[in-house]
């Protein structure tokens, strides 16, 4: 394996890489370092199923704070970060919309912020800028403690698709 984040990967060659190769490889897929170390500690994997298990474990784990380290590798709904090819990816539900239903996605993104004080995080893999936009407005009345536990459980898929393609790659 290079040092490279995006390299090609195996099970066997990320069980193989060295903890500082693997901690930036795991923190390419999320942004919390205590789920980078979690899903590190559960190697060797000895299939998918395994790696995506470590990744439900690691998720289960976090605290409200790693959950903010993890939230904040996520764009907003209806802005990817550009250049960055996950994110772009992420959310090509949301290319060729509507102004309209942009303007509606940032002011309800903005409602949410506010009230929770994080973004809104969705797994947006194969929907529509109107499906983020209805979801993000059904999970607005909700309280702190159910959000939290919906924002753990998106990033887990969020995780899962993206511990997928990395093994995809090779």
């Amino acid at each position: 394996m290079t040092n490279h984040p995006h390299a090609l990967a195996t099970l066997d060659a990320l069980a193989a890489a060295d903890a500082a190769e693997l901690e930036g490889i795991l923190l390419e897929v999320c942004s919390s370092p205590r789920w980078a170390a979690a899903v590190a500690a559960a190697k060797p994997w000895s299939d998918r199923e395994a790696l995506l298990a470590a990744n439900a474990a690691a998720m289960a784990s976090l605290t409200a704070e790693d959950l903010r380290d993890a939230m904040a590798g996520h764009a907003r709904i209806g802005r990817p970060i550009a250049g960055d090819v996950a994110s772009e990816r992420e959310q090509a539900g949301i290319r060729g919309v509507d102004r309209a239903v942009l303007d509606q996605l940032h002011d309800a993104n903005a409602a949410y912020e506010a009230k929770f004080g994080h973004v809104f995080l969705i797994c947006a893999t194969g929907r529509t800028a109107l499906d983020m936009l209805a979801a993000l407005r059904e999970r607005h009345p909700n309280d702190a403690a159910t959000e939290a536990e919906i924002v753990r459980g998106e990033l887990r898929k969020i995780n899962d698709i993206r511990l997928d393609r990395l093994l995809d790659r090779s």
